[in-house]
């Protein structure tokens, strides 16, 4: 046992620690936002900071936030998301999710609208794009009407000026391509989904552009392929050279390009907005592919699950529910459940997104602080 602890502290100092302190920095740098922004997301699971939860009464149990917050947040995670760092390298609090009838109407830094699952198709399904969409409208019309009359949740509310110069993120295409592969549907037919998920982010955003806002954030989707739960659900493989799924990272590559296309061409027809593209697939990707040089031991194995290796996942019996079991240190895991990051994890992913390496073109973070 005590080699153990030896060693869990040798892998703490050498490995996490300067990531860490990395990210420290950065959000010392940030930390300089004297006036935060109030930030609005739309998202999937990625991004869901408790939606699922709040809108539908949905079980999201222990050991789920775990390592942050000692408690269950609806997040699924052992802790923080990567918006969360990116939320407090802004020094503003985490954003309550829309649905949340308990935060006491403190929207004042803004909301998140990502539920777990969510996708751009069907428009009218919920949560799809389409319906968080409209939720915001809601949102923003409501808020105007308080902020304008004597009510005393007047001073709760986002103003006029807020929303223009508000962040708007956004974290979806994931379940679009994911669904569609595990509906049977062959590769070929995967990728001709692939420009109409597009045509409605690019719709979503005008539409948020025509309302006032100005400024966006574009997370591309990571890669599907090397996520423990498509690996265990898919018995005939064609693997790259990292274990991960071929056809399913190909199609996320191929979503990203048309991603990064629409970026490019919006920044041309939107003149007034500033649109900034990060590439989640390569920083994610670089964590599986060198995931001895973070630390990670089993980057295709989930740390809370059933089955054991090599993936750790079973679709009967899934994280937090009867049955499941989770390792002892999610520091060592990349994948949380199957599908979404450890804190760890995310920690990593979010010190490289705020680097601006990986962002076209390459922003500060705090470049969204208010003014």
């Amino acid at each position: 046992m005590a080699i153990l602890s030896l060693h869990s502290h040798t892998f703490f100092f050498i490995i996490l620690l300067p990531v860490i302190l990395n990210l420290r920095h950065h959000l010392a740098v940030a930390g300089g936002c004297q006036y935060p922004p109030v930030i609005f997301n739309f998202g999937d699971s990625n991004s869901d900071t408790g939606g699922l939860a709040a809108g539908l009464g949905y079980a999201i149990s222990l050991p789920n936030g775990r390592s942050f917050f000692r408690r269950s947040t609806g997040r699924l995670s052992d802790g923080r998301l990567v918006i969360d760092f990116l939320c407090q390298s802004l020094n503003t609090s985490l954003l309550n999710p829309y649905l949340d009838s308990l935060v006491g109407s403190n929207f004042q830094n803004g909301a998140n609208f990502a539920i777990v699952g969510s996708s751009t198709l069907p428009r009218y399904v919920p949560f799809a794009l389409n319906i968080q969409l409209m939720q915001f409208l809601h949102f923003k019309s409501r808020a105007l009407e308080l902020a304008s009359t004597s009510d005393p949740l007047k001073g709760m509310m986002i103003s006029e000026s807020g929303f223009r110069n508000a962040l708007y993120m956004i974290d979806i295409g994931q379940n679009d391509i994911a669904d569609s592969f595990s509906k049977g549907l062959s590769y070929s037919r995967v990728i001709k989904l692939i420009p109409n998920v597009i045509s409605e982010i690019k719709s979503a955003i005008k539409t948020l552009y025509d309302e006032g806002g100005r400024k966006f954030w574009v997370h591309n989707t990571g890669p599907l392929g090397c996520l423990p739960q498509k690996l265990s659900m898919v018995k005939r493989k064609v693997s790259d050279k990292h274990g991960c799924l071929a056809s399913y990272n190909a199609a996320a590559k191929l979503f990203n390009e048309g991603l990064d296309h629409m970026c490019r061409e919006l920044r041309t027809e939107l003149r007034e907005a500033n649109i900034v593209y990060v590439d989640i697939y390569a920083i994610k990707y670089d964590l599986i592919a060198n995931s001895t040089n973070y630390g990670f031991e089993k980057p295709l194995m989930a740390c809370c699950g059933y089955g054991g290796p090599p993936y750790n996942y079973n679709v009967n019996i899934t994280c937090s529910n009867g049955g499941s079991n989770s390792c002892a240190e999610g520091s060592r895991f990349i994948s949380w459940d199957g599908i979404h990051y450890t804190e760890t994890a995310n920690t990593i992913v979010a010190m490289k997104v705020l680097s601006m390496q990986y962002s076209t073109p390459p922003t500060p973070f705090h470049f969204f602080c208010g003014g």
